[in-house]
This record gives structure tokens, C-alpha cells and sequence, in this order.
């Protein structure tokens, strides 16, 4: 008898604090009318052109408002938001649930089939495009891909662009430069060698 009771006080007070929680926001000033997109994004990969003719090529590759009272929000200004901008550019042969680099680094082996690269923007835009161009840039050099990304956002947010070669990548030196609507604004520098 004396268990049941506190089965039903332990079960009572989860379900307040859940019914709380849930609660937790229903008064807030409205947010835009533009609704935000999602915070994280994937670039599809694309095709790759043949890499050097001594290796295998490429196969392809919101801003929350507090609670206010009457008289603040009507004397408040409103919030102009920041333009987009790229934070961090991370490289790396594996990728989490958000599109996060999991193993960064700058050197690789030619075995690793799908090398990621990372981007993380901060601000908002309605329609920004974000570029990564993926070079190999030994000889001559030579265009590995070139992949585009429509990005629409009220906040931070992660966008992953990746190659895939199905074979042995070519060893030697990659570059992946990152731009936004055209301008460059990140790149790094990485290696692949023996595996």
C-alpha cells in the first residue's frame, strides 16, 4: 500500500513538470511571418570530372523574444537581423546527425570513399547560395566537383557538402574552397596519402 502511494505522487509530479515544460513559451511575442528553415542542410553530391590520368577518378561527389510587458514592447525597436555569414569550415571522413564533423582533420587516406566538408553559418537570409569547390591541386590542378546549396535561414545553421569516389582517391593535395552568392569566404587545405 505504502509503495502504490509513492508510485502515484512520483507519477503526479512527472506529469506536472511535463505539463509545465509543455507550457513552457505559449506567451511569447509571435515570431516572423517568414518561417525559419531547418538548421541543418545537406548538399546533394555531384558528379566529378576524371581526376589525373595516373589514378582513378572520382566517381562523384530564429531568434527567440522574451516575454515582455505593455510598456517595454511598445518603446522596444525593432530587431534588425544580422546577414549571413560562414562561422567555421571543418573537413573531415565522417559526419553526425547535424551535419557536424566527427573525425576533422587535414589528411586522409586514399581509401576514405567520402570526404565531408562542413559549413556554419551564423545570421539570416531568405535565399543565400553556398558553393564548395573541391580541388585537386597537384600538376596543373583540376576541378574534383563543384556543388550548390540553397540555404534559408533565421539562425545558425550547418550545411555539409561531400565527394565520394568509389575507388582510390589520387594521392597528393585537395583543396575545398567555400563561397557565398559568389564570393569566396572559407577554404582549407587537406591531404591524401597512402592508405
Amino acid at each position: 500500500m505504502n509503495r502504490s502511494i509513492r508510485t502515484t505522487a512520483l507519477y503526479s509530479a512527472t506529469l506536472a513538470g511535463v505539463l509545465l515544460l509543455g507550457a513552457c513559451g505559449k506567451h511569447e511575442t509571435p515570431t516572423p511571418a517568414n518561417p525559419p528553415a531547418s538548421a541543418s542542410t545537406a548538399a546533394t553530391p555531384a558528379t566529378a570530372p576524371a581526376a589525373p590520368s595516373t589514378a582513378a577518378a572520382p566517381a562523384t561527389t530564429g531568434s527567440a523574444a522574451s516575454p515582455a510587458t505593455a510598456a517595454s514592447a511598445a518603446s522596444a525597436a525593432p530587431v534588425v537581423a544580422a546577414p549571413l555569414s560562414v562561422a567555421k569550415l571543418s573537413v573531415g571522413d565522417a559526419v553526425d546527425a547535424r551535419h557536424q564533423i566527427t573525425h576533422p582533420g587535414d589528411s586522409f587516406a586514399s581509401s576514405d570513399n567520402t570526404i565531408y566538408a562542413s559549413v556554419t553559418t551564423v545570421g539570416s537570409s531568405s535565399g543565400a547560395t553556398l558553393n564548395a569547390k573541391w580541388s585537386y591541386l597537384e600538376g596543373s590542378g583540376q576541378l574534383v566537383s563543384s556543388i550548390s546549396q540553397a540555404i534559408a535561414t533565421d539562425g545558425p545553421a550547418i550545411t555539409t557538402f561531400k565527394v565520394q569516389n568509389p575507388d582510390l582517391w589520387p594521392e597528393g593535395k585537395y583543396r575545398v574552397e567555400i563561397s557565398l552568392d559568389g564570393k569566396s569566404v572559407a577554404k582549407q587545405d587537406f591531404e591524401i596519402g597512402k592508405s
